[in-house]
């Protein structure tokens, strides 16, 4: 029986990193970009909006109670500072080892002094030698599993070595060779857009990987869906007062096109995408081709299950026939429930007896659409190779349809 995994496409975000670093570190390396003058001037811009951002903290002085449910969500940790309970990987003497197929290398993960390290180990004794790098980010809340980030300077690299939830063990991260040490994945700007709410990246001619260490804002916060919000809190102090306009100076997405609703989500559940602007710029309820080029494959292209969330459910016919967007389905602000929870809404537009498995299940039908009509399947473009063998993440597919029956072994 197929294990009910979470349905809201926040809880991908560890796959979706991945893919995404390992196809834009990989692009940055074949070549390293020219930051003109006019590119610093765009940087330089959307630093000066920054300005405009106070915080969840100021959110949460009218906001509480949501704000209070939103600290569980896979967004909010989608990025954070390690610590014991942050990383979800054992640092103990039995769990703390990957081996690979490389018998002169393998890697401890190492808690040490206040803080914790991937140590690749070369080579067999007396003739060991070691590379430590520490782990200054971790990047996924740990529900799918984890990634982790460190500094090289004012650069940002991911780190070899991945923790896989299902599997319950260190990995080699998606995308890196089984037997390779390698430390030279990049984490480029795009990257972070959609595993953090802000870095400032530090004009370089030499890659894109440069930011500056301090400044930075990790998961993602109330102001990447809801606009900057120092002119909304402005307001509201002066409530009561007679400067007070009465004018609310933030977004609600509620209040949004549909189609300007779905681009918040597709900001980063779109796919990779060409920056137009600097990372971070986009404004909730602007246009997003302003900022982000999204690729649109063609209705006969295959998309896969782990990329583009967003194009995959505008292709259902649920999608086309209603009115209906990402929340219809997922509320933001608390922590997603299981899979087949989400059946009450899809019986809020379609009769149980509709469906061609009724005669058969009878109204215990009811009970679970999801795994029938998204199913969880394997992604081709995050691969972990382990011990010699190619593991597939699985992901639940935003392709609401009628799929065929699985063949019985």
């Amino acid at each position: 029986m197929q294990r009910q995994i979470i349905v809201c496409v926040a809880k991908q975000i560890w796959v979706a990193l991945l893919a995404l670093c390992v196809a834009q570190s990989l692009a940055g390396q074949r070549a390293t970009p020219a930051h003109s003058a006019g590119a610093n001037s765009a940087t330089e811009k959307a630093e000066a909006a920054r300005q405009n951002f106070v915080g969840d903290s100021a959110c949460k002085e009218c906001h509480g109670a949501i704000a209070e449910t939103y600290l569980h969500t896979t967004h909010h940790l989608t990025s954070q500072l390690p610590t014991k309970d942050s990383i979800s990987g054992s640092f103990a003497s039995n769990g703390n080892v990957l081996k690979t197929g490389n018998p002169d290398l393998h890697f401890l993960m190492e808690a040490r002094g206040g803080s914790f390290y991937q140590t690749a180990v070369f080579w067999q004794p007396p003739d060991q030698k070691m590379r430590s790098e520490r782990m200054d980010f971790v990047t996924g809340s740990g529900e799918k599993g984890q990634t982790y980030l460190y500094w090289r300077g004012n650069q940002l690299f991911q780190l070899p070595v991945s923790y896989w939830t299902d599997l319950h063990a260190w990995v080699n991260s998606p995308g890196f060779t089984d037997g390779v040490a390698d430390f030279n994945r990049r984490i480029v700007p795009r990257c972070l857009e959609c595993h953090a709410t802000y870095f400032a990246s530090e004009p370089s001619d030499k890659a894109e990987n440069f930011y500056r260490k301090s400044g930075f804002v990790l998961g993602i916060s109330c102001e990447r869906c809801h606009g900057l919000g120092r002119e909304h809190v402005r307001q509201k102090r002066l409530a009561g007062t007679s400067d007070f306009a009465g004018k609310s100076a933030m977004v609600n997405p509620a209040s949004l096109t549909r189609e300007r609703q779905m681009e918040i989500c597709a900001q980063c559940h779109g796919g990779i995408g060409e920056s137009l602007e600097p990372a971070f710029s986009y404004v909730p309820g602007q246009p997003l081709e302003k900022y982000i080029k999204l690729q649109r494959p063609d209705e006969d292209a295959r998309v896969d299950v782990h990329g583009n969330q967003v194009a995959l459910t505008q292709r259902s016919r649920c999608y086309q026939s209603s009115q209906m967007t990402c929340t219809t389905c997922h509320d933001v602000h608390a922590a997603e429930r299981p899979a087949a929870a989400y059946s009450e809404k899809c019986l809020q537009c379609h009769k149980d007896k509709d469906c061609g498995e009724f005669a058969k299940l009878g109204p215990k039908i009811r009970e679970n659409c999801v795994d029938c009509h998204m199913p969880v399947q394997d992604s081709n473009l995050i691969i972990s190779n382990v011990a010699e063998k190619q593991i597939k993440a699985q992901m639940r597919s935003h392709w609401i349809k009628v799929y065929p029956a699985p063949q019985a072994n």
